[in-house]
């Protein structure tokens, strides 16, 4: 069992950097319509998502970002996959015109632009893409029609692949709620420093109500820095916010060595709760929070988060007391049975290795 879990948690070693500018299976796309009918197109992807698609090698796994000298010896065969899973089409299903495509680095990802003329094709003129759909079909696009902080806002995913440029109809109440739930139940289980953080901190939990004070307060104190960051109130650099939320995750880590309190601990979490907040902002940002719903869009996120924490505190635990009770049984204790600590002390090293690598490759990527 100990070795099990050392297994998983070593494993997340080969994953990437989570809170990047870009995740994987996530595109987005800003759509404009000029005066003249031309529809410009860009749309940015992570890197290693370009790569999987188009069989190229952009991404710099090492780094964590796009090579643009990779990129401009092998930039035809982005651009050629984009222009083959995107349209702008008109009433009859006319296709407009498409021009040249070109490609820019942008941090750990790409933007394809591709210009379209729609001069005498009817309206209404539609978008269409499949772009990693083919590949992923959880992919989705968080496309915005316009310009300007008032853009219009719609998702495409496998079940619904194009969207109205003219008209784009707002979305009803309950398609907010499903999909900002959906998207931060996906951001908690996709970023494995929140995941070590939780694990790390209820290494020595036994009883119910500590556990119960701790998720408690990481969830008030990372609603509230959400909640700022969100609504524009105040922000933090990610090149500040992300080194210090892998330093949190040392912090908690290396505590299990100092203490077996887990009564207190509620404190130190709600403090770097705070901090994880603005992480999470960070993700929210990318699926652009439409003003016309920002309250149920931003409550509907965090409650995501909120689910995907409690399921994981949910396996992490029972786990845990699992182990306690097969050590015991195998020593052939009958009293009640005790946390290991060779186990807390071996998983506790294992995530402060995982982390410490976290704050050295931000802060150097960000240096």
């Amino acid at each position: 069992m100990i070795a099990a879990l050392l297994m998983a948690l070593s494993s997340l070693l080969g994953c990437s950097i989570a809170a990047e500018a870009h995740q994987i299976n996530l595109t987005n796309a800003r759509v404009v319509v000029g005066p003249d009918r031309t529809v410009d197109v860009e749309i940015a992807m992570k890197g290693s998502d370009a790569d999987r698609v188009a069989g190229t090698h952009v991404f710099d796994e090492t780094a964590g970002l796009v090579d643009p000298r990779a990129l401009a010896a092998s930039s035809a065969p982005i651009v050629a996959y984009v222009e083959g899973h995107t349209a702008v089409l008109g009433q009859n299903d006319d296709s407009c015109r498409q021009g040249a495509g070109s490609i820019t680095p942008d941090g750990d990802g790409v933007v394809v632009r591709i210009l379209r003329s729609c001069a005498g094709v009817a309206d209404p003129l539609r978008y269409r893409s499949t772009v990693l759909i083919d590949v992923s079909p959880d992919a989705r696009q968080v496309v915005l029609i316009g310009t300007g902080p008032d853009a219009a806002q719609d998702l495409l995913d496998a079940g619904r692949d194009e969207t109205t440029l003219t008209v784009a109809p707002p979305a009803t109440l309950f398609q907010v709620i499903e999909r900002y739930t959906g998207a931060g139940i996906q951001h908690i289980f996709l970023g494995y420093d929140h995941i070590a953080f939780l694990a790390a901190v209820v290494l020595w939990a036994r009883r119910l109500w500590p556990v119960v004070k701790i998720v408690t307060a990481f969830t008030i104190a990372h609603s509230i820095t959400l909640s700022l960051a969100a609504l524009d109130i105040e922000r933090i650099p990610s090149t500040i916010i992300e080194p210090a939320i892998a330093a949190s995750i040392v912090y908690v880590a290396a505590e299990n060595f100092l203490s077996r309190d887990i009564d207190t601990r509620w404190r130190d979490t709600f403090g770097f709760g705070l901090i994880h907040g603005f992480g999470f902002a960070s993700a929210l940002q990318e699926f652009s929070l439409p003003r016309s719903a920002l309250v149920p869009a931003l409550a509907s996120f965090n409650l995501g988060v909120e689910i995907g924490q409690i399921a994981i505190v949910s396996l992490v635990v029972p786990t845990l007391l699992g182990m306690d009770r097969l050590l015991a049984n195998w020593a052939g204790v009958t009293a009640r049975p005790t946390r290991s600590a060779v186990a807390v002390y071996g998983i506790s090293a294992m995530i402060i290795g995982l982390a410490s690598y976290w704050f050295l490759a931000r802060t150097l990527l960000t240096a």
